[in-house]
């Protein structure tokens, strides 16, 4: 399966950036850093976050076993939701 669309963040502080590290940690995704890949529930991912332009991008380069693309990004969209305002 190709990558699902990419989910970009616009103004994440670093201080949102660590609210949704801690929140993705919580929930079992392994997020350490500002960039890296990773896995979690047979999917696999990849981010950047840029504290000088405040922009987080994240990419599910395979979902996990029974779920489409538009469901894994819905979830991440969710967990992100403490972005905004």
């Amino acid at each position: 399966m190709s990558a699902c669309p990419t989910l970009t963040f616009s103004n994440v502080t670093p201080e949102k950036y660590a609210l949704l590290v801690k929140k993705a940690q919580e929930s079992g995704v392994p997020l350490h850093g500002n960039s890296g890949t990773g896995s979690s529930f047979g999917g696999h991912f990849e981010w950047n976050y840029d504290p000088t332009t405040l922009v987080l991008t994240i990419t599910v380069t395979k979902t996990p076993f029974l779920m489409s693309c538009e469901s894994v990004n819905a979830r991440i969209m969710a967990m992100a939701a403490s972005l905004a305002g």
